[in-house]
């Protein structure tokens, strides 16, 4: 993948080097690693986003413990190291496939905004960990990365081999991903999904919805690859290292891996064969209604 010469956003919040060890504004005080495990166990099994939970458990305990206050600096603006100007340039290519794809819809594109930082800070979600993973936020509308993510997925999930030069287009599928969520929320699916999911009769419903939502943006994230191959240059390294990507963070393989079996009926992402199979066909076919999985028979 060749990314040196995207455009870079501008649309970037970068919050990295604060934090320190206190807690944040709005965040948790004293949930722990092992608390921060629960969450992500519980967040898993019911599709909930995780900065809502911390955030359930913050307004729970807030009245029994003083937040140590400490607010991360924040740049508005292209960061100058490496990483930083990576996912810049990534965030850059969302804007300008989108933007294309919907002015020829008709419609105008409103680009996200991207926080990155270190441990932990606020969303409009609540609370954000570095725990947590990548996650969009409807509602500030941005995406919250913490770049270590990169190098856990590398280690801990197995998700892409080799040196990181040959992980980028991996890297750059986790972003596309968490934007085709923004796309969601532009589109009004987000919002219908929600609501039909407050109206589900079972939690198993409530997590197929979900599966579908999750499988949809990574069919997102293979339309912006269409409409990006030929300037990043992608090759047939660059997919394989991100089908390697969507295996490793399939429903099926994080439940054997954590606890050697797996529970179908909660599943809120998808099995790893559906994420590959689901982004291969944005990258196929460039088409926003081929990645209509709410429809589909199969997934």
């Amino acid at each position: 993948m060749r990314w040196e010469d995207l455009r870079r956003s501008e649309n970037i919040e970068d919050r990295r080097g604060g934090g320190g060890g206190g807690a944040v504004p709005g965040g948790p005080a004293g949930i722990g690693i092992g608390g921060m495990i629960i969450v992500g166990l519980i967040s898993y099994v019911t599709g909930i986003n995780p900065a809502i939970l911390i955030g359930g458990y913050d307004a729970v305990t807030r009245g029994s413990q003083r937040q140590v206050e400490q607010q991360a600096p924040q740049r508005q603006g292209r960061p100058s190291d490496q990483m930083g100007d990576f996912v810049a340039a990534v965030l850059g290519s969302t804007e300008d496939a989108w933007q294309k794809i919907f002015q020829e819809a008709g419609r105008r594109y409103q680009a996200p905004g991207l926080v990155m930082f270190n441990a932990r800070t606020r969303s409009g979600c609540g609370a954000a960990q570095s725990e947590m993973g990548p996650f969009y936020c409807p509602n500030d509308k941005k995406v919250y990365l913490d770049t270590a993510f990169f190098q856990e997925l590398q280690t801990r999930f197995r998700g892409c081999s080799g040196p990181d030069t040959a992980c980028r287009f991996a890297y750059a599928y986790v972003v596309a991903h968490e934007v085709g969520h923004h796309v969601q929320n532009l589109m009004g699916v987000l919002p219908r999904v929600q609501q039909a999911q407050r109206a589900a009769s079972s939690e198993a419903e409530s997590n197929a919805m979900q599966v579908r939502v999750e499988l949809q943006a990574d069919c997102f994230a293979g339309v912006w690859a269409f409409h990006t191959q030929q300037q990043i240059r992608l090759e047939e390294a660059d997919v394989r290292a991100a089908m390697q990507t969507a295996a490793a963070i399939g429903d099926d393989m994080l439940q054997r891996r954590s606890q050697g079996y797996v529970v179908p009926d909660s599943f809120t992402h998808g099995t790893s064969a559906q994420r590959q199979r689901w982004f291969m066909t944005g990258l196929r076919s460039g088409q926003i209604a081929a990645c209509n999985t709410f429809r589909a028979a199969q997934l």
